[in-house]
């Protein structure tokens, strides 16, 4: 059993953002950066689907820059077998780096791509899907259950108010969503051991973008609300707010 895991390098979530000079970046100083949660999901069910198998690899793939080393290295010592560094400076534009990736991949042999399904620094959601359409394979998005036997997959997709089951051919793509599994820690003997894992380096070019960012701003401040009186006393002015402000009742 054949996994590439397509993984990104994101601020974590618990990071306090702040906006850079320029006001179309964050600024990266003082930013802890992670493996996206989403790839792990979709990174542990690669690995448990080796497990399963007995057999194969599991490869982790990026398009970033020299500090996305670090979340490969991550990766492999959760128990991922090589990592592919296609190294370029990415930007909001998902149709570069879905082309990357595609390219990188073609020529290798796989039975899934695997993907997290969205990034949280971006929420796009959309390089899976590209992906798979640009290596001319089927696809299943938020996914929540996978089996897999015999070269053929069934999928049980989260959908709105429930859950659709799509079955397809393999080679495929798939995105994961919270739910699937849940994570292993990296271990002592896996980091040790992620050291002297394979890690391939190429420089790709992305080309120029088609997006942009023009601006980012902060959400705006809530306005504060407060009631007159206390107790019972607050009751009726509760009401009226309800009723006439919010219209809720």
């Amino acid at each position: 059993m054949n996994s590439i895991v397509c993984i990104k390098r994101v601020p974590d979530t618990e990071t306090r953002v702040r906006i850079g000079p320029d006001g179309k970046n964050i600024d990266p100083s003082g930013v802890k950066y992670v493996l996206n949660p989403y790839d792990e999901i979709a990174l542990e069910e690669a690995i448990r689907l080796k497990e399963q198998a007995g057999s194969g690899t599991v490869t982790v793939m990026t398009v970033g820059e020299d500090d996305s080393k670090e979340t490969l290295r991550t990766a492999l010592a959760m128990g991922a077998d090589e990592a592919v560094l296609l190294r370029a400076s990415p930007g909001m534009d998902a149709l570069p780096v879905a082309r990357a990736l595609a390219d990188a991949i073609r020529s290798r042999d796989f039975d899934l791509v695997m993907f997290g399904k969205q990034a949280v620094d971006d929420d796009n959601m959309q390089v899976p899907p590209m992906v798979a359409e640009l290596l001319e394979l089927p696809s299943a998005t938020v996914v929540v259950g996978l089996e897999v036997t015999d070269g053929r997959g069934v999928a049980r997709r989260e959908i709105e108010g429930g859950h659709e089951v799509v079955e397809f051919t393999m080679p495929a793509v798939i995105s994961a969503q919270k739910g699937l599994n849940e994570p292993r820690y990296p271990s002592l003997k896996g980091i040790m051991a992620a050291k002297k894992k394979p890690m391939e380096e190429v420089d790709v070019e992305l080309g120029a973008p088609r997006l942009s960012v023009e601006a980012i701003t902060l959400p705006a401040e809530r306005s504060g609300a407060g009631f007159k009186g206390e107790g019972a006393d607050a009751v009726p002015e509760l009401v009226r707010m309800l009723h006439q402000e919010a219209k809720a009742i």
